[in-house]
């Protein structure tokens, strides 16, 4: 956990998360409008190449997975209920892809940030298939985070800022509709 200096209305003490689950665009959208996190970033994780572009990234050779680095206070919302949220927003069973989207790049990837949640991420992983609540074996990477290199700007709150473009028309707002009714309690009011 880290202890941040305290502004009107900040917590004092806050954790981070960082998830991949597809296209960067689609993670941040979704956990932004959770109650309880207050930053969400688009960036790469999980690669051998310093400061990568997105170019890069996307040409698959880096490494790099687009992740979201969520920055949430406990007191609000868990680790485990961003957990819930990341198994329910993507499909954890489909090797380096999520829908069109396809390479490294997009696999599903939890890079924990503390030993306790390498822990949690994988006892929640091993429940899930126990559960048969996917139809295929889960493939979702549980890694430690060793570096997080933020995005490019413009790829930072794209939905908020492009929503009339294509592919948030197509991908990200159907995603988030489904999200808001299934998750419509822990929504930011």
């Amino acid at each position: 956990m880290t202890e941040m200096a305290t502004a009107p209305n900040m917590p004092t003490t806050t954790d981070t998360a960082v998830l991949g689950a597809g296209c960067f665009w689609c993670v941040e959208a979704v956990f932004a409008e959770l109650a309880g996190v207050l930053e969400v970033t688009s960036g790469y994780a999980g690669g051998h190449v310093k400061n990568p572009s997105y170019k890069e990234v996307c040409a698959g050779t880096t490494g790099h997975a687009e992740v979201a680095r969520i920055v949430y206070d406990p007191s609000r919302i868990t680790f485990d209920e961003l957990l819930e949220v990341f198994w329910q927003t993507h499909d954890p069973t489909t090797l380096n892809r999520q829908g069109a989207d396809v390479g490294t790049q997009y696999r599903s990837a939890i890079f924990a940030t503390s030993p306790e949640q390498r822990e949690l991420a994988a006892l929640y992983k091993a429940k899930l298939d126990a559960s048969g609540a996917f139809p295929a074996p889960i493939v979702t990477e549980i890694t430690d985070l060793t570096t997080f290199y933020p995005a490019e700007d413009y790829h930072q709150n794209y939905y908020a800022q492009n929503g009339e473009q294509g592919y948030c028309q197509l991908v990200i707002r159907p995603k988030l509709e489904k999200f808001r009714k299934v998750f419509a309690g822990k929504l930011k009011r």
